[in-house]
């Protein structure tokens, strides 16, 4: 009959995993086996459990060799299911606690009905417990240590563990809710605080009693919500005493009784408390025969790692009143006194409060807060992120955050909120209608959840881990400790998901969705933000106008239509990616004005609601770049490119595109002005995509150069060709009676166009064989004026103006000349300036055969043959210095002035079209329109040291890159760092800064423009 009860397949029923090993392991239980194997079967792991069994019964049998002593455990476990299944469900949970019980089998006997008792013990009897054990007096106000110090350390450990025995027993054997738990497990935090500071008392000796001295809990010991294994972070404070206490026994032991009575000095304080923090930080901590408590951390005191182990109550309020950031007062919602002078952790805790209650009101509360979120997902390493209980997305501190922030924008003028203990908060914020009813119980639920499986990890080898396991057996284990008997594995997946899934759900729910029951007028039975509460939240998530946020929420979900409801649905989220936007006001209202342009249109919240990489691509452009914002209002059909992969067409794609567009309006109309209106609406389009694409990360900033070249090549030629057409038309012409190209100069040559740059040209004509040059001039100047004239009306587009004054003899010379007029100029009056221009000249548009030959007619110009004269050197670098003296706006930064400060743009390409001018005739790479192409050849040839190219090329690609980020963010050009925080802030976001990194991105541009400007004085200068 027993074989039948232990055969194997009622083994792997019941949830052993190896019933081999099982087997004979059942048979030496004897007749205990069959009564206990059911019980076996509901543990984390039957295996386990089974083994741990028998060692703790082989170890009382060491430990008492009379027959009856193991014999009485398994006696007892028989006779009392309560008892038996206490005892199981730790060995099957935990091996450390069932090391424990090997090494302290009479332990087991904690686990028992009469010992255990059904009720949570009080904090002061674990306490009393815990000071006993090491010999102290509970009753004392202040207990020392009377052991021997080794053996005090060593009887904490084991005391800590009996009485964290009693209460795991109790957490698995009989479902303890989870806020129990964690408030059991900090109360016997607290009385091990106060344990160790009694052996830490006994090393400082009498010292110890001339100082008041408080430990103050933070973080989840001070909520009241420990984990099993977690760091336990405190606070000290530190008080020097008027007068040792005569009564006490480092008093009665005092040599000098004046002493004892004298008045310590604040050094003498400082050095004491720092002594005893020490100690107490060491006592728990430190590994010994009976092992660790838990590590003690006091990162969370003022200037963290670097400030001094503890401050006086003065100290601490100085600190906070000047230096402290928002994280700080968010960490001190969860202080209280723990051990030592409670009196003087009171007096700690009730000075911060009014500092605490007003932190929502800080400058910096918003960036504060958007760095503290950065800081918890940068801790996660790469590896663990999709494991990660606590800090991954959908987990424990998402939570936590929400709570928090809550509690911040609201306790101050609700004071029910201001519950230390999560979950406590979060009842308050739902009970009071900051958090809808479901929502919260939902929110709970899920927090929970997480918790106990948090816990269920921890405990299998007491270490501090917040990460799922991988390997299946650790995931059977954990699956059947959180009560998924059947198929635990796959069950603790499907949960996991749902409860991650859930917290993000509702973490977005928590800040944005009351903000629109707020508004929207929406029938319901639960309580509502009120419009004052809803401002709140706006301005503690960093809108500046929320009454006009408001307004807008307003308008997009007025109403019961379609449209509505679901900008109801997509709101709570977009708000959340505008918040996180440098601007997130530009951001709503710029939602607003696109929703309102395409609301009829039944693709766009479509597209929105069920593609979620457009939506939070499109909050990402408006709550950053007002120029990209301008391009997508006046062409909102372009927002479905955010949902491809913003790779640009090709030039000739490009080019055909505008053609035909330009093709049709023509023949439409007739006229040139149609044509050329439809070539800069693809523009428009293309302009949006290329900067879109630039503010997602997409593009770096020689690809934006580029394209932005691209595009200008597409609509010159486009445009050309359509005015061509009109002017042959309108003149009654058969043909166009000159050949025409435009070739593109300085940073229009250089593919190194940005945003806020005109397009340098010069215009070039060929007669036709046969027709009479003031024919052919007179068609070439009115194709070209009318050619500005169309790219620069003002439209829906940005106007593409055509600057032609470095053609020869400058704004007093000819608009377009022949190309013989250009070669007769060049032979007779070029000037050294002229010839560093054309460096950068590219014919790129109109007739090919006329743009291969301008480029045979400027390449001995530009690449003089033995390179340039000493005299043409010293005329390059007067004009530098006259530029540098001259040129630079009154009253501009030469620190951050983009183009023409030091180490600026102007100083870089100069430097390296000296060098052009100078070698191109024996390096062929220099002979390039492109800077970096050039700086690059110029490096290979050894013209410019490896570390120099290097300064060079990334100061090039720095300030290039905030020039374009300083358009994008403001919707105009500019040429300096912008001065105001949200136009600075956008900037350093589009580069890919953090919020709050202003400081660090204008700092990364003076060091680099800096290091330039010394190349540039060694090369150029020499």
């Amino acid at each position: 009959m027993a074989r039948q009860v232990t055969g194997k397949g009622t083994l792997l029923r019941l949830g052993f995993n190896d019933p081999d090993a099982a087997m004979p392991r059942l048979e030496r239980l004897g007749a205990a086996a069959d009564p206990l194997l059911a019980l076996l079967g509901r543990t984390a792991d039957p295996d386990l459990a089974l083994s741990g069994l028998l060692a703790v019964v082989d170890a009382l049998a060491e430990a008492d060799p009379r027959p009856d002593t193991s014999g009485g455990l398994l006696a007892a476990l028989v006779d009392d299911e309560g008892t038996a299944m206490r005892v199981l469900s730790v060995l099957g949970a935990s091996v450390a606690l069932g090391d424990h019980l090997v090494r302290h089998p009479e332990h087991w006997l904690e686990l028992r009905d009469p010992v255990l008792g059904s009720t949570r013990p009080s904090a002061a009897s674990m306490r009393a417990a815990l000071l006993r054990v090491v010999g102290a007096d509970p009753l004392e106000p202040a207990p020392i240590a009377t052991l021997p110090d080794a053996e005090a350390v060593d009887a904490l450990r084991v005391e800590y563990r009996r009485l964290l025995l009693r209460l795991v027993a109790r957490d698995l054997a009989h479902d303890l809710a989870l806020a129990d738990a964690a408030a059991e497990l900090s109360d016997l935090a607290v009385g091990t605080l106060d344990a160790a500071l009694a052996i830490a008392r006994a090393r400082v000796g009498p010292a110890a009693a001339r100082i008041r001295f408080a430990v103050v809990a933070m973080g989840k010991c001070g909520g009241h919500e420990l984990n099993y294994v977690s760091d336990v972070d405190v606070i000290f404070v530190h008080e020097a005493a008027a007068e040792a206490s005569a009564g006490s026994a480092q008093g009665e032991a005092a040599q000098d009784d004046d002493a004892a009575q004298a008045e310590v000095s604040d050094e003498t304080a400082l050095r004491t408390a720092t002594s005893l923090a020490g100690h107490l930080m060491q006592i728990c901590s430190v590994h010994t025969g009976e092992g660790a408590v838990w590590q003690v951390d006091a990162a969370l005191r003022p200037e963290g790692k670097a400030g001094q182990l503890s401050r006086t109550l003065s100290g601490h309020l100085a600190y906070y009143e000047r230096w402290a950031s928002t994280w700080e007062f968010q960490a001190l919602l969860k202080a209280r006194p723990a051990a030592g002078d409670l009196e003087l952790g009171r007096a700690y805790v009730e000075m911060l409060q009014p500092l605490i209650w007003s932190a929502a009101e800080r400058d910096g509360f918003v960036a504060d807060t958007q760095a503290m979120r950065r800081r918890v997902i940068a801790h996660i390493p790469v590896k663990d992120a999709d494991r990660e209980l606590k800090l991954g997305a959908g987990g424990l501190r998402d939570v936590e955050f929400a709570v928090q922030l809550l509690q911040l924008v609201h306790g101050r003028t609700d004071s029910a909120l201001r519950a230390p203990t999560t979950l406590s908060a979060l009842h308050e914020l739902t009970a009071r209608g900051y958090v809808g009813r479901e929502d919260g119980e939902a929110l709970h639920r899920a927090y929970a959840f997480l918790r106990t499986m948090e816990h269920r990890i921890q405990l299998y080898r007491m270490r501090r881990t917040h990460v799922v396991p991988r390997d299946e057996a650790s995931l059977r284990r954990l699956g059947r400790s959180l009560g998924f008997l059947r198929e635990p594995t796959e069950a603790l997946a499907r949960e996991w998901a749902h409860q991650r899934l859930e917290v993000r759900r509702l973490h977005e729910k928590l800040f944005y969705r009351p903000l629109l029951s707020a508004v929207a007028k929406l029938p319901s039975g639960e309580a509502r933000l009120s419009p004052e509460a809803a401002e709140e939240r706006l301005t503690a998530l960093g809108y500046g106008d929320p009454k006009a946020a408001l307004r807008h929420l307003e308008a997009l979900t007025a109403g019961v239509t379609r449209r509505a409801k679901v900008q109801r649905t997509l709101l709570p989220v977009m708000l959340e990616w505008f918040a996180e936007g440098a601007d997130p006001d530009a951001g709503l209202f710029g939602f607003r004005r696109i929703s309102e342009a395409l609301g009829e249109s039944p693709w766009y919240l479509r597209a929105l609601r069920d593609e979620g990489e457009i939506a939070e691509r499109l909050a990402r452009v408006l709550s950053t770049s007002r120029y990209t914002t301008v391009l997508l209002e006046r062409e909102p059909e372009a927002l479905r490119i955010l949902g491809d992969s913003l790779e640009p067409p090709g030039a000739d794609a490009l080019t055909e595109e505008m053609l035909a567009g330009a093709v049709r309006r023509a023949e439409a109309g007739g006229r040139a002005e149609l044509a050329v209106r439809a070539v800069r609406a693809v523009r428009r389009r293309e302009l949006f995509r290329l900067s879109a694409a630039e503010l997602l990360g997409a593009a770096d900033i020689e690809a934006v150069g580029a394209g932005l070249s691209r595009i200008t090549d597409a609509t010159l030629g486009a445009s050309l060709r359509a005015v061509i057409a009109d002017q042959v038309v309108a003149r009654g012409l058969e043909r166009a009676p000159t050949r025409m190209a435009i070739v593109a100069m300085g940073r229009y040559g250089g593919f190194e166009l940005s945003y806020a740059s005109d397009a340098d040209v010069l215009f070039v004509h060929q007669p036709q064989p046969g027709v009479e040059a003031q024919v052919a001039g007179s068609f070439a100047q009115a194709v070209v004026g009318e050619l500005r004239r169309l790219l620069a009306l003002p439209g829906a587009d940005p106007a593409l103006e055509l600057d032609a004054d470095l053609r020869p003899e400058g704004r007093s010379g000819p608009m377009v000349r022949t190309l013989d007029a250009y070669r007769a100029y060049y032979a007779k009056w070029s000037h050294v300036w002229e010839a560093q221009a054309l460096l950068r000249a590219d014919a790129v548009v109109g007739d090919e055969s006329l743009r291969q030959e301008f480029t045979e007619l400027i390449d001995p110009l530009r690449y003089p043959a033995g390179g340039l004269s000493d005299d043409d050197v010293r005329e390059i670098r007067r004009i530098k210095g006259r530029v540098d003296a001259e040129r630079l706006p009154r009253g501009a930064d030469p620190t951050t002035h983009l183009k023409l400060g030091r180490g600026g743009l102007a100083d870089i390409e100069w430097t390296v079209q000296l060098l052009q001018l100078r070698h191109a005739h024996r390096v062929p790479g220099l002979r390039t329109p492109r800077t970096l192409d050039a700086l690059s050849a110029a490096r290979e040839a050894g013209l410019v040291s490896d570390p120099d190219a290097e300064v060079l090329i990334e100061a090039w690609r720095l300030v290039s890159r905030v020039r374009n980020a300083v358009t994008l963010a403001r919707g105009r050009p500019a040429d300096s760092l912008p001065d105001g925080p949200v136009e600075k802030h956008a900037v350093a976001s589009i580069l890919g800064y953090p919020a709050g990194a202003t400081d660090e991105m204008v700092n990364d541009y003076l060091r680099a423009t800096r290091l330039a400007h010394g190349v540039v004085d060694r090369v150029f200068w020499e």
